[in-house]
């Protein structure tokens, strides 16, 4: 992939000041693209977007995409001609928590957006990054295809189904007839240094392995397609080049590792330790939680024969490199440099 493409680009990504938010603007911004965020403040405490070295590199503000009349005020004044939606409230568990505030901002934040692109055709090109959880999960063992039902199970994933549902009305109702190409991306569970996210199995990794405690974990037996977070994030730019340059492709994308890195979480968790060392280990302790699919894979064929595209880095090298950063950040070190050395080896 060329990044010299973005160079000089205005490009707004929602959801800046989250995990992938933030490693997406420091590609970006080291490619020459002139960056507008807009997102709530960070999520978390610690959180990547303030090591990252990104906010006074960029336009950053801070706003909440429920609020159609900030986002059309931001828009107005930035003109971006790519939008790269990731705003979302990207937690199951936390999703049956607060149902409402899920929905509110995964399906009303989609039409908002969607709404911004439609009034300013600067925009030429949209991407909007779901999930593969929205698919009906039938607990089967090959992986979905773009053209599988979506029905998410959880408020999380319907939710993100839903997001879907919109963007596709919109393409059908306004944007086909504008100079304007749209894609939704449906990527698998991410990795990766920085994540400091609760419920998440690779930041309770990394909290406990700094702590001396043993790692716990509560469905060592789910399968999940796992990715290095560059890879989705190098997914995400292409197709949003691609149909900047070509409308013919626009369209609906899945986006996850090659079938050998679909794992189980303890075979994550094993090559975690076996990655960090120092003698940590997990134990396994279910602790009741809400309903949570256990078989999910997703078939990324369309992706590879559009694209040429393909995973650069598997299971193996994504916990790697998660564990090179978190062991950089726990000694006090240049996460900055740890960044862009990861972001360099990558796309070079």
């Amino acid at each position: 992939m060329d990044l010299s493409f973005y160079k000089g680009k205005k490009v707004l990504v929602t959801g800046h000041t989250g995990f992938k938010g933030t490693w997406l603007c420091r590609i970006l911004i080291n490619a020459g693209a002139q960056v507008t965020g807009y997102s709530l403040n960070p999520p978390t405490e610690p959180n990547l977007f303030s090591m990252a070295d990104v906010e006074s590199r960029m336009n950053s503000v801070i706003g909440d995409i429920r609020d159609l009349d900030h986002l059309k005020k931001v828009f107005e004044q930035t003109q971006p001609e790519i939008v790269l939606h990731l705003a979302a409230q990207p937690i199951v568990r936390d999703s049956y928590k607060d149902p409402v505030y899920t929905y509110e901002t995964n399906v009303m934040g989609t039409v908002n957006i969607c709404e911004c692109v439609r009034l300013n055709p600067c925009v030429k090109s949209f991407l909007n990054v779901t999930t593969d959880k929205v698919y009906k999960n039938n607990e089967w063992e090959w992986g979905y295809r773009e053209n599988e039902p979506l029905d998410g199970f959880d408020p999380y994933s319907n939710s993100k189904s839903c997001s879907e549902l919109v963007t596709h009305s919109y393409i059908n109702s306004f944007f086909d007839n504008m100079n304007l190409a749209v894609s939704t991306a449906r990527a698998g569970n991410v990795i990766g240094g920085g994540d400091f996210a609760n419920d998440r199995i690779v930041p309770d990794c990394v909290r406990a392995a700094i702590e001396g405690k043993d790692i716990i974990v509560r469905n060592p037996h789910s399968t999940r397609p796992y990715q290095h977070v560059l890879e989705p994030l190098a997914a995400y730019l292409i197709i949003a080049q691609k149909q900047f340059e070509d409308k013919k492709y626009a369209g609906f994308y899945n986006v996850g590792p090659d079938e050998t890195d679909c794992v189980t979480t303890g075979n994550l968790v094993d090559t975690f330790c076996a990655k960090w060392g120092e003698g940590i280990k997990w134990i396994d302790r279910y602790d009741g939680g809400p309903h949570e699919a256990n078989f999910l894979k997703l078939d990324c064929s369309k992706l590879k024969t559009t694209f040429g595209w393909k995973p650069r880095w598997n299971f193996d090298t994504a916990i790697e490199k998660s564990v090179e950063w978190s062991k950089v950040y726990a000694a006090g070190g240049d996460v900055v440099a740890c960044m862009d050395k990861e972001i360099e080896e990558f796309f070079n």
